[in-house]
């Protein structure tokens, strides 16, 4: 193998699995250190400048960091589930946690440049860009066809998982930079929109329609029966007060979920979920799942909705068929009958959560947007550009829906976008990320940084009392970290960010880092192509997505190899070197944000699409 370019900002990066995995790339090692020092407002404002929603996110992210975290794949072997550290929590306690500094801590927005930008809809994506812009001096506009912003956020994730509060303070924040909401106002032309002066526009208006469900009974019994999103918005804003006792809810995505959860609370003591696929395969967070359950929720799987019962109008069960699934060579998945009875549910009101997709209904065809034959804007994906130049996209409303986190990566990126096609530079050309490797060691013995992680277990978040959380909507069900008991879950961190870094030219060879290893990850050896050098390292690495660290030849013209998929970062091969060939370097990952780092520096006369 050849050496591995460590000089390559994405070699790092990738080690930090967290952050690699976070479409904002969210340092989350650097913000749960502070957390552990107390220092809950700079733990904030890291969690701000990148994800934007440290209160909200901490609360509703999707998690993906929490999968990638190595200390779910380190743990002893007697552990029967090894857990990641509780990333998402610990996010919030520093939202919880913070002090009244963190309004000065907000940059101030430069001098305003004279450009205007127009943000359809008020979700993360479009709030994103409107944060981003607003900082480096541009006048921003938010569209929203509701009282406030917030998108899905607000009319959609119920108050028991997100308090209004916690919504109403970090959209504060955004506003408070100068930002204009236009509120109450739906667009309902692009074409009158796109006459009016703006330089550009961002469209974040979400997938605002729920997909139906077309079997016999739907029109016959459609009082009885609801589209999620719209149900859950209606819940919202306080238009649905009660449900009838038996529910069923369709789907399995974490909308699902929503339904079921805010049903209960609203007065059905009979609530069934009811999925096409198989527990594994539905879409919803799997804590999600375990919250339902938790309160009393079946989920029945394998069951593929036939028909709704009515009588006289009036809904009163629901029919379904029994499959099953069957993979081909392939391992592509189909589900057909068992040949087992129908099966009968009875019910008063059925909620369908079964996807959601795209409507732009005031987007006229000859507006100059191109649309694909799904009905998504046709766009470049790396700079969420429509084919009409001035014109971006974000969140759901670009690809289709996501989640939270990944409309704020949309939105950063667009919001990069739209500065340097102001700036008449090509969108195209991405700025590369800031990088930067800082020596820990302060002595011989010492050390900046907290290397001895805890060996317990992932710690608990407490709950409200049943009684009291399933007897109001309002009653936020996670109750979050104490101080202490967040102190303990930081102490979890492998601290992935503090890089174990090897100097070839100062290794003598001696394997006193061999020795000292907990985990075997490094060893000395003949080089070899990777799929050979995988099996003769000191503990064979397995996992073939996290790359090798291999050093050019030494004196004896071995290679050194470590295993960065099980590393602890622990530093003790740094310790033990006598020479220092080990060091231990703390990396900071920065993606390129709107303002002058994101432009070039090519004459303006020269830019693309400027005028001469």
């Amino acid at each position: 193998m050849q050496p591995s370019n460590v000089a390559d900002p994405a070699y790092f990066h990738k080690v930090v699995d967290c952050q690699w995995a976070c479409p904002a790339h969210t340092p989350v090692p650097e913000y749960i250190r502070l957390i552990a020092q107390g220092r809950y407002d700079d733990a904030y404002m890291v969690n701000w400048v990148s994800n934007v929603f440290p209160g909200i996110l901490g609360r509703t992210c999707d998690r993906p960091c929490e999968p990638a975290c190595r200390r779910g794949r380190v743990e002893e072997e007697n552990v029967e589930k090894p857990e990641p550290v509780a990333i998402c929590r610990l996010k919030r306690v520093a939202a919880d946690f913070k002090g009244g500094e963190v309004r000065a801590m907000i940059p101030r927005p430069l001098a305003k440049n004279g450009k205007k930008v127009a943000c359809v809809g008020g979700g993360p994506a479009s709030l994103t860009v409107a944060r981003d812009l607003a900082l480096q001096g541009y006048e921003v506009s938010v569209f929203e066809g509701e009282r406030k912003a917030g998108g899905f956020m607000w009319t959609q994730i119920p108050r028991f998982r997100l308090p209004e509060s916690v919504i109403d303070e970090e959209v504060g924040y955004i506003l408070g930079l100068g930002v204009e909401l236009r509120s109450g106002l739906r667009v309902s032309s692009m074409k009158a929109l796109l006459a009016e002066p703006w330089d550009a526009v961002f469209i974040g208006c979400g997938a605002p329609r729920g997909r139906d469900l077309d079997i016999p009974g739907r029109r016959e019994a459609a009082a009885d029966i609801h589209i999620g999103i719209d149900w859950l918005a209606s819940v919202s804003f306080q238009h649905v007060t009660s449900v009838g006792k038996r529910v069923i809810v369709l789907g399995g995505g974490n909308t699902a979920m929503d339904c079921c959860r805010s049903a209960r609370r609203l007065g059905a003591s009979d609530v069934k979920v009811i999925v096409r696929s198989g527990f594994e395969e539905m879409k919803a967070s799997p804590w999600e799942k375990e919250d339902a359950q938790h309160e009393g929720i079946p989920i029945i799987n394998f069951h593929v909705p036939k028909a709704f019962i009515h009588e006289g109008g009036k809904l009163v069960g629901m029919r379904f068929e029994i499959v099953a699934a069957n993979y081909d060579a392939q391992g592509r998945r189909s589900l057909v009958p068992t040949g087992a009875p129908d099966a009968v549910f009875d019910c008063d009101e059925v909620l369908i959560a079964v996807g959601q997709e795209n409507a732009f209904p005031w987007i006229e065809r000859d507006a100059g947007i191109e649309f694909d034959q799904w009905g998504l804007p046709v766009l470049d994906a790396s700079t969420f550009q429509a084919s009409l130049p001035k014109v971006f996209f974000g969140g759901d409303a670009a690809f289709g829906p996501k989640n939270i986190i990944t409309a704020v990566a949309h939105g950063h990126e667009a919001a990069v976008s739209i500065d340097r096609f102001l700036n008449g530079e090509d969108v195209r050309e991405r700025p590369p990320p800031h990088v930067n490797l800082v020596s820990q060691k302060m002595g011989i013995h010492e050390w900046s940084y907290d290397n001895a992680p805890s060996n317990d277990m992932r710690f608990k978040v407490p709950w409200a009392a049943a009684e009291k959380a399933l007897a109001s909507i309002k009653v936020e069900v996670e109750l979050g970290f104490s101080l202490e008991t967040a102190f303990k879950e930081a102490q979890r961190c492998l601290n992935c960010d503090v890089q174990t870094v090897f100097a070839d030219k100062l290794c003598i060879e001696c394997d006193a880092c061999v020795d000292i290893c907990p985990t075997d990850c490094i060893t000395f050896t003949t080089n070899g192509d990777e799929a050979d050098l995988r099996t003769r390292l000191s503990a064979p690495a397995l996992n073939t997505e996290q790359a090798l660290y291999v050093s050019a030849p030494l004196k004896t013209t071995r290679v050194m190899v470590k295993d960065e998929d099980v590393c602890l970062h622990c530093g003790l091969c740094a310790e033990r070197c006598p020479t220092g060939a080990w060091d231990m370097q703390k990396f900071l990952f920065t993606t390129t944000m709107a303002g002058p780092a994101c432009r070039d520096s090519t004459p303006r006369n020269k830019r693309v699409g400027a005028k001469a």
